[in-house]
């Protein structure tokens, strides 16, 4: 722990114990509950809530006619292009042809695969595909579906861990991340004990090469990049990284939850992509999430590793159970077979040409909004993104900007260190007016700020907390509270 950070956490500690700051806190913390629960909770009041089970079952066309008229009003946010990422194909037709896939395979549970092999089929393939199309032709790349990038980020590090243990008798793990890793890998490291060293980002928000060099110990069993990463949309050097692992027989995870399905369709429409995947040789695993760019139902991902050998420590068995041989190759026991029969589904009915398409046209409308705000004076893009445009402003409060974006109805990422919105392109933003609609939106958003430096938002400060509030703790009270909020009736 550096000075700085000792520093507020011992100021943090001292504060609690000071006579009437924790009723400060609390009191502030309501303001910003009261005001984030207005649109967390929209519905309140206008439909019926159940704190416990009726004691009559209703009846299920009335149950039926209340979900209808509540996703009229969400997907009517995200139908119109309003939402940063969330629904990456959202076509009707698209979205119908899944449901019929699912709705034939509703019953079925991969974890009973003599029960039902056309999930192992539909598994399989989905690993095979994605393998392929991830530089694995002619290698021995192997995998598993999982429940989404959070889970095979989890596995991947775990897989590590167990390998490291096993191979190189490592019992204080440390794995090598920039600071713009996805929150999953800190995740990973806080269930599975394992050390996460952090290092910077350089100029144009990509790891610093020399900073993971210099990071790497006997300890060190993996080392992280992003293609690309949540916050910025940049492509992190990952040649130079793998080929530091390998030369020193460290593990290397390409993060491609984000990009795993499309990068490869830019690469062949001619865009300059990096390369990232396993055409690397130090690249020996990669995270690709198909309900993303692979327009697959939420949620279904894939978690893939150079060779067998390395897969074997993602695997669960035990022999000593008395219900019998127990094993699985992700975290859950039983899952969802109707996803991965949707998912399978949408690989094979989009095709590469229909995937390069899709492409096009969400790197096209993304090159249009990027251009569109360099044109406005208060606000700079961050580094030279492809699809996840993030900027900033150094004359404005970004926040107050975004708020005033929420307003009109838009749903954008808050981004901090160093403060900023982005914007995660989708098939959603590429519809007739869509793009246009958001850069007036955004050019009144700031004109607005602009012109009323004096006034104070409702959500801004919430959206600001963890830029300008550097109490750690105080700020983790805040989001579990906005959990618990989640859950309350």
């Amino acid at each position: 722990m550096n000075l700085k950070n000792l520093f507020f956490r011992q100021t943090e500690k001292a504060l609690r114990t000071l006579p009437g700051v924790q009723h400060k806190i609390e009191q502030e913390y309501e303001a910003m509950m009261t005001a984030l629960e207005r649109s967390l909770k929209p519905y309140r009041g206008r439909f019926p809530s159940f704190a416990r089970l009726p004691e009559q079952g209703r009846p299920r066309e009335e149950i039926l006619q209340e979900i209808r008229a509540l996703c009229e009003e969400e997907e009517a946010l995200w139908r119109e292009g309003y939402v940063s990422g969330a629904v990456y194909h959202g076509d009707r037709e698209h979205i119908a042809f899944l449901n019929q896939v699912y709705a034939l395979h509703s019953q079925s549970n991969p974890l009973h695969a003599d029960v039902w092999p056309s999930a192992s089929k539909f598994e399989a393939e989905i690993v095979a595909m994605t393998a392929h199309m991830l530089g694995g032709e002619g290698q021995e790349i192997c995998g598993t579906v999982t429940s989404g990038g959070t889970e095979s980020i989890l596995l991947a590090m775990k897989t590590y861990r167990d390998w490291a243990r096993a191979s190189r008798g490592i019992r204080r793990p440390e794995m090598i991340l920039p600071v713009t890793a996805h929150a999953a890998f800190d995740k990973a490291a806080h269930y599975f004990g394992i050390k996460a060293v952090y290092v910077p980002v350089d100029a144009r928000f990509r790891a610093d090469v020399n900073a993971v060099r210099k990071a790497i110990t006997r300890n060190t069993i993996v080392i992280v990049g992003s293609a690309p990463s949540f916050p910025h949309g940049m492509i992190d050097p990952i040649a130079e990284l793998s080929e530091l692992a390998r030369e020193r027989g460290i593990g290397f995870h390409t993060d491609a939850c984000l990009g795993g399905f499309l990068l490869p369709w830019a690469e062949r429409l001619g865009y300059a992509v990096p390369p990232f995947d396993f055409r690397l040789p130090g690249v020996t695993s990669i995270s690709a999430d198909t309900h993303k760019y692979g327009y697959a139902a939420k949620g279904t991902s894939v978690a893939l590793y150079r060779g067998h050998e390395l897969l074997h420590y993602q695997y669960y068995t035990t022999t000593e159970w008395p219900g019998g041989l127990y094993f699985s190759p992700t975290l859950a026991g039983s899952r969802p077979g109707g996803l991965s029969a949707a998912c399978w589904a949408a690989m094979v009915s989009i095709g590469e040409q229909g995937y390069l398409q899709a492409a096009k046209r969400i790197l096209e409308t993304a090159a249009f909004i990027k251009e569109g705000i360099r044109r406005i004076p208060e606000l700079r893009v961050l580094g030279d993104p492809l699809f996840v445009i993030a900027f900033a402003s150094d004359t404005l409060d970004i926040y107050r900007i975004l708020e005033q974006m929420t307003r009109k109805r838009w749903s954008l990422n808050a981004l901090h260190k160093p403060s900023s919105i982005h914007l995660c392109v989708t098939l959603r933003h590429t519809q007739p007016g869509v793009a246009e609609r958001f850069l007036d939106d955004l050019r009144q958003a700031v004109d607005y700020v602009r012109a009323h430096p004096e006034e104070k938002g409702d959500l801004a400060p919430v959206y600001g907390l963890g830029a300008t509030f550097p109490l750690r703790g105080l700020v983790s009270d805040l989001l579990k509270k906005y959990l618990d909020l989640l859950y309350k009736v």
